[in-house]
């Protein structure tokens, strides 16, 4: 879907600022000037078939368009989607302002997070973070709040944090080593392009276009530095220039990425150990889940030995990336990756595995959300919703009734019958958004009785509050 252009306001220019009560005033303020929101009319809904993006970075890891979490959740009322999802690297921070935008706009909303893991298992192959072997994308999903401060889960998360800024600041020393006369000051040139003092790789290739723009001022002389660095001629570059992310992605080749002279293959040390970071992901309420990337590498062509394996460390559900396996030029490229994209769709169905989609927009050219009416994607959009209905019926269990899909309470309850607990999970997700009196009342009468009402509610199709 192509993006709807954002709408003209004076309080746009303050749903990406960095200051917090901004955001927040700016997002009443348009909230005010709507009627009904397009997700919870259901006339609407009776006419269109409900979309979802449950896979949205914010500004608070990397968004291309510098979307905040309020941004994400007023884009996603006004193209009237059924549920989205916020999900940053490494950090929790969007969590509240994203939940209680889903309200104020009358959104189902979850909050994920995504990092990247060390599997042992793994070792000797890739598995979906190209080129390094032993390393996974791996995320949890429907946190229902951060960690309480000085808790074992929020010393985690905070090491999360700590890992990736020190695999930031190292990759930039390697990087300013090599190339002296762009070198960053990371405490001045990177931290302040994050709101959260959590840069990603993606800000660092910002600070360093930057500091290359400030340092040769003359399009002559920045164009000769990048070719030489680049290995590039001239005249691709000026093509690149004329578009940042596109320059950007140019800049991360050359200095980041593999073959890149700022990268460094990754040991067991560099990332966290996937059976540490699930343990954490099931501290804090949440549902473990495996990524998939294509089913080319060797660690996802055996699909049930990798689900399997992740499966029995703990992981219950799977996020897929649709946009990247069928909106593909190449008619025979596109045919085998619909092949791969049918077989682990298939396979997580048959594990009972809820599947959770998105389109991340960490990337230029990645759509707001995908059409899963298309031709392509259509056999699986029941599946699709059904999985985003399980997130947020997830964030709605474990936030106001202590119930959370791989606790021990639903572990109890349910046991094997999978099934089963999807069914619950998915009809308190189908449930109308939640409003903010309604959110007040869960939580003033207790888990127990906020988790009679949910299941209640759940089985009238209505909020019975």
């Amino acid at each position: 879907m192509k993006k709807t252009d954002p709408t003209p306001s004076p309080a746009n220019n303050e749903l990406d600022s960095f200051d917090g009560d901004g955001r927040h005033r700016a997002l009443a303020y348009l909230a005010g000037q709507v009627g009904t929101p397009p997700s919870a009319c259901p006339e609407r809904s009776r006419r269109v078939r409900p979309r979802v993006n449950m896979h949205l970075h914010s500004f608070f890891s990397f968004n291309t368009l510098g979307y905040s979490p309020s941004h994400i959740a007023w884009e996603a009322h006004r193209a009237g989607l059924y549920a989205v999802g916020l999900c940053d690297f490494d950090v929790l921070d969007g969590l509240e302002e994203f939940l209680q935008a889903g309200m104020t706009l009358g959104l189902r909303v979850a909050v994920n997070l995504e990092t990247r893991a060390y599997v042992k298992e793994y070792a000797e192959v890739d598995i979906n973070s190209p080129g390094e072997h032993g390393v996974t994308y791996i995320m949890g999903a429907g946190f229902p709040r951060s960690p309480a401060a000085g808790s074992p889960a929020a010393m985690t998360l905070a090491s999360l944090r700590r890992q990736a800024d020190e695999r930031n600041q190292a990759l930039a020393q390697r990087i300013n080593t090599r190339l002296p006369e762009i070198a960053l000051d990371y405490d001045q040139d990177v931290l302040p392009l994050s709101p959260g003092g959590c840069p990603t790789e993606r800000h660092l290739i910002r600070a360093y276009r930057l500091k290359a723009e400030s340092q040769f001022p003359s399009h002559d002389k920045l164009y000769a530095f990048w070719s030489k660095v680049m290995k590039q001629p001239v005249a691709t570059l000026d093509k690149l220039s004329a578009r940042v992310p596109a320059m950007e992605d140019a800049i991360r080749s050359a200095l980041a990425k593999r073959g890149g002279i700022g990268y460094e293959l990754p040991t067991a040390k560099t990332f966290p150990c996937v059976d540490d970071f699930i343990a954490w992901v099931l501290a804090c309420e949440a549902i473990p889940m495996v990524t998939w990337l294509d089913g080319a590498s060797a660690g996802e062509q055996d699909l049930r030995a990798m689900l399997n394996c992740l499966r029995t460390k703990g992981a219950c559900a799977l996020n897929i990336i649709p946009d990247r396996n069928h909106n593909i030029a190449d008619a025979a490229t596109r045919a085998g990756k619909l092949k791969k994209l049918d077989d682990v769709v298939r396979a997580a169905e048959q594990l009972e595995m809820p599947i959770n989609i998105g389109t991340e927009m960490n990337k230029e050219g990645q759509p707001f959300v995908d059409d899963t009416e298309c031709e392509a994607l259509r056999p699986y959009h029941e599946a699709f919703l059904r999985g985003a209905r399980i997130m947020v019926g997830q964030s709605l269990l474990a936030r106001y009734a202590g119930f959370s899909y791989a606790g021990s309470a639903a572990r109890a309850e349910f046991a094997q019958d999978i099934r089963r607990k999807n069914r619950l999970f998915d009809t308190v997700g189908s449930l109308p958004p939640l409003t903010a009196p309604q959110a007040d009342r869960l939580e003033a009468i207790g888990h127990d009785r906020a988790l009679a009402c949910l299941r209640d509610s759940a089985v009238r199709g209505q909020w019975v509050l």
